[in-house]
């Protein structure tokens, strides 16, 4: 028996193991992302095992949008490697992916197996191919502006393949409209300003950044309503959270001089 049947007849008896375990074709599991009024639309998190789909406006929010699907990448990996898959010219439009900032990100760049591929037709064979091994943790397509060929037959096509391995889709879509599809999910992200998480007077430039934040429409639910929210990105926890009305952690003034301590302070920023 060649390789290729037996790859083939492995997956066909973990698909139907999970059959006989009651999973059936849809899978219930779900990651927490963190933020809990979107978990709580999402009922409980983002579903695995199913296709999702993220939208870029223009490619101007293109930046924004590709850190929110790795953001979702990292939730539903557990660890996993993850798979990216995008065509030659995306890399001439947006720029190569940086190593360092998705080490940023809180991302291991070595889990990481990017795969340029010279057309649609390629990416997409490519990519119902990647999610059909079930040793991933997610499997990303980008694909540049309007096209035909990512239709309802072709979402469906990658939805059965992410069903029957559990492996998650996520599908980035750059200056292009939504279209009927199969997806669980389907998301509209634009940049949003982030609080800077340093003092008035950092001690250096870069302090001045803070964490990555996202505006954030859920335009399509399954099961369940829509939304809109700002969602701000953990480097180090590696979640999505509500971003809090003051970035800046404050000191509790000590119990023994309170009214040193406000001295101190207007005498500071006087």
């Amino acid at each position: 028996m060649t390789g290729a049947r037996m790859d083939t007849l492995a997956r066909l008896r973990s698909r139907i193991a999970r059959l006989e375990a009651g999973e059936g074709a849809l899978d219930t599991r779900r990651a927490a992302l963190g933020h809990h009024e979107v978990d709580a639309t999402l009922q409980g998190g983002l579903a695995l095992g199913a296709l999702h789909e993220v939208f870029a406006p223009s490619g101007a929010q293109a930046v924004a949008a590709t850190g929110f699907v790795f953001g979702l990448a990292a939730r539903v990996s557990a660890q996993r490697p993850l798979v990216f898959i995008r065509q030659d010219f995306a890399e001439r439009e947006s720029g190569a992916l940086s190593p360092c900032g998705l080490a940023e990100l809180g991302l291991d760049p070595r889990a990481l197996v990017i795969v340029r591929a010279p057309d649609l037709d390629t990416a997409l064979r490519t990519s119902a191919d990647a999610l059909a091994c079930d040793a991933l943790g997610a499997v990303l397509l980008e694909v540049w502006g309007e096209t035909k060929k990512l239709d309802l037959v072709a979402s469906r096509k990658l939805t059965l393949a992410a069903q029957a391995s559990g492996v998650t889709g996520l599908v980035l879509r750059t200056a292009a409209e939504p279209i009927p599809s199969t997806a669980e999910t389907r998301w509209i992200v634009r940049t949003a300003p982030s609080l800077a998480s340093a003092p008035l007077m950092p001690a250096a430039p870069w302090a001045a950044w803070g964490a990555p934040c996202f505006d954030v429409e859920l335009i399509r639910n399954r099961h369940g309503q829509t939304g809109r929210w700002i969602m701000e990105w953990s480097c180090d926890d590696q979640c999505f959270s509500q971003p809090a009305a003051d970035s800046q952690p404050v000191a509790a003034t000590p119990a023994d001089r309170p009214h040193q301590a406000k001295a101190v302070i207007h005498k500071r920023y006087a």
